[in-house]
C-alpha cells in the first residue's frame, strides 16, 4: 500500500525528515527524487554527509544515444542497489565516480557506512532500488523554477555545457524522461517537498 504523503515547505524539510529518520532503527536510507534542478542534491547534503547520487551511475555519454542517457535502464542501478545493501549492513562500499566534464565514469570512490544514508537522483525511487529505501522523498517544483536554477548552475560552471545545449537537453531529454516515471515515484513518497521560487527558505 502506498503511503499517505506529508507535504512540506522547503524550509521545514530537513527538520521533518530527520525527525522521521530518528524515529526509526538505524541505519536509515532516505531516497530523494524529483525532476532536474528540483533541489535533490541540496536537500541530500543538508540531511547527511553520506550521499549516493544516481548521477554517478549514469552511462558513458559517448557510448549512449542522447535520448537514452537519462533512462533508468541505461543507469547502473544494480550497482546502486549493491552499494545501498552494503551501507545498510554497515559495510564500507565502493561507488562509481562519474564526471560532468567528460560525461563518463572516471574511477571509484569509497563510502563509509553511516547512521543516515541518502540516495538521491532522478531514479532514487525506481522499483529496482525502492526496497532499499526506508523514507521516500519527492521534491516538487515548477518547470520555471527548475529552469532558472538549471541556468544558474550552468553559469556557475557546475556542468560545462553551452546554454543552448542545456536548454535542448532539459526540454527534450531530462523533462520527458522523468515524466515517464514521475507519478509512480510521487505515489510512493512519504514526504512531498515543495521547492518553488516562492518557497526557498533556508535549510537547517
Amino acid at each position: 500500500m502506498s503511503p499517505t504523503p506529508i507535504h512540506l515547505a522547503w524550509s521545514d524539510a530537513v527538520r521533518a525528515i530527520r525527525a522521521e529518520a530518528h524515529a526509526r532503527r538505524a541505519p536509515v536510507v532516505i531516497g530523494v527524487t524529483g525532476a532536474v534542478a528540483s533541489g535533490k542534491s541540496t536537500l541530500a547534503r543538508a540531511l547527511t554527509p553520506c550521499v549516493l547520487s544516481s548521477d554517478h551511475y549514469l552511462p558513458d555519454y559517448d557510448q549512449t544515444p542522447e535520448h537514452l542517457r537519462d533512462l533508468p535502464e541505461s543507469a547502473d542501478l544494480a550497482r546502486l542497489r549493491q552499494n545501498l545493501e552494503d551501507l545498510r549492513a554497515r559495510r564500507a562500499t565502493v561507488m562509481p565516480n562519474w564526471s560532468f566534464e567528460s560525461h563518463s565514469r572516471v574511477g571509484e570512490v569509497s563510502v563509509k557506512p553511516a547512521e543516515l544514508i541518502v540516495s538521491e537522483g532522478l531514479h532514487a525511487l525506481h522499483e529496482s532500488v525502492r526496497d532499499q529505501v526506508d523514507i521516500a522523498v519527492y521534491i516538487e517544483a515548477t518547470r520555471e523554477a527548475r529552469w532558472n536554477r538549471a541556468m544558474k548552475r550552468e553559469l556557475a560552471g557546475d556542468r560545462p555545457w553551452s546554454m543552448e545545449y542545456l536548454e535542448h537537453f532539459f526540454l527534450t531529454v531530462a523533462e520527458p524522461t522523468f515524466a515517464l516515471h514521475a507519478e509512480r515515484y510521487r505515489a510512493s513518497a512519504h514526504f512531498i517537498v515543495i521547492n518553488n521560487e516562492d518557497a526557498r527558505g533556508d535549510l537547517a
